[in-house]
């Protein structure tokens, strides 16, 4: 079975998110658990302000799989709904057609020199 990660809506007044890292590659075998990604929201042109109102969130699995494509790399703004990966049962399942999106869930976490945001120059 073929699963996909869409950006979601983790705030009601957010339109995108930075991913700020990527914690695993196509090939790895995941499971309940699993770091994926982290992500930041700004919600600047929602709420102007002198500090920035800036979020960051963690997105873990909730099942194993196996990470087969990334589509979205370190430091790129995604819009809510993009699709940022793609995920299998099996390592050598054709792409083809996404079933259903993936089941995973949402923290809200710290700013860690990891992140891409506050690392480039």
């Amino acid at each position: 079975m073929i699963y996909t990660f869409r950006l979601p809506l983790i705030n009601p007044h957010m339109s995108s998110a930075r991913v700020e890292c990527v914690f695993a590659g196509p090939g790895n075998a995941l499971k309940n658990g699993s770091k994926l990604f982290d992500l930041g929201v700004d919600l600047s042109s929602a709420f102007a302000q002198e500090c920035p109102p800036v979020s960051f969130f963690r997105v873990v699995l909730r099942e194993p799989v196996i990470f087969r494509r990334l589509d979205a790399e370190r430091g790129k703004l995604c819009q809510v709904g993009d699709q940022i990966a793609l995920f299998s049962d099996k390592a050598d399942e054709s792409l083809d057609a996404p079933v259903r999106d993936i089941r995973f869930a949402v923290a809200g976490i710290i700013h860690h020199e990891g992140m891409w945001t506050g690392s480039v120059a």
